[in-house]
């Protein structure tokens, strides 16, 4: 049964800013950046290349600091938590899914939903990755290396992966992008499924409208701003 969205913020963010320095002098990626997204809720971030959506996306999840402002997951402030701090976070709380798969080529589907797991040192890593690639329909795929699948099937290895250890929030960035419209709109099917049974909160960087107009609400950024 499909959960509604909380009331409680999963995700915070105030005043988020990001510069970098260029041989033209400091340009500023994102500027000032307030959003609260609750648990549970589905979130597309749209606008043009360049406008910061993936840079907003990459503060999110305290895979990089902010020139200044502050990030909450939960009760946990990420900008006040060193790297082992914000990676601790990560391991709990967080789930990723990217355009380009991300997978280990030397590694199986199986090993490949395994390594956070083990990674974060559950002793079932095995069991529960062999459960969350038959939710994702790929049960006989288990022992197949990336190479022997197909863009679709990677990117739900990638689905799995991401969902295996409950996340409180799953970042998609572009999750359609190098796939068929077809396929596309499975992998998409898929992740609001999960969205919709587990209550994972989903926030989606995406330049189509129709997946952004599935989500429960859409940011419009441009030029490093939420508008």
């Amino acid at each position: 049964m499909q959960q509604s969205p909380g009331q409680t913020p999963v995700l915070k963010a105030q005043g988020l800013t990001r510069k970098v320095s260029s041989p033209e002098g400091e340009l500023t990626i994102l500027d000032q950046a307030d959003l609260e997204i609750r648990a549970g809720e589905s979130v597309a971030i749209l606008g043009p290349s360049g406008a910061g959506k993936s840079t907003l996306l990459s503060l999110l999840a305290g895979l990089d600091l902010p020139t200044a402002g502050r990030v909450w997951i939960g009760e946990r402030e990420l900008t006040a938590l060193d790297e082992d701090g914000r990676a601790a976070v990560r391991a709990r709380q967080v789930g990723f899914v990217f355009q380009s798969f991300h997978l280990v080529p030397s590694l199986t589907a199986l090993e490949n939903v395994m390594l956070p797991l083990e990674l974060a040192g559950r002793a079932d890593a095995r069991g529960m990755a062999q459960a969350a690639l038959e939710e994702v329909g790929l049960g006989p795929r288990v022992g197949h290396y990336p190479r022997q699948l197909s863009g679709g099937e990677r990117q739900r290895v990638a689905i799995a992966r991401a969902f295996v250890g409950s996340p409180s929030v799953l970042f998609a960035d572009e999750p359609t992008g190098n796939l068929d419209s077809r396929t596309g709109g499975r992998v998409a099917d898929l992740l609001f499924r999960l969205n919709a049974e587990r209550g994972t909160t989903l926030v989606l960087v995406t330049h189509d409208r129709v997946l952004a107009d599935r989500c429960d609400r859409q940011l419009e950024m441009d030029a490093g701003r939420i508008l």
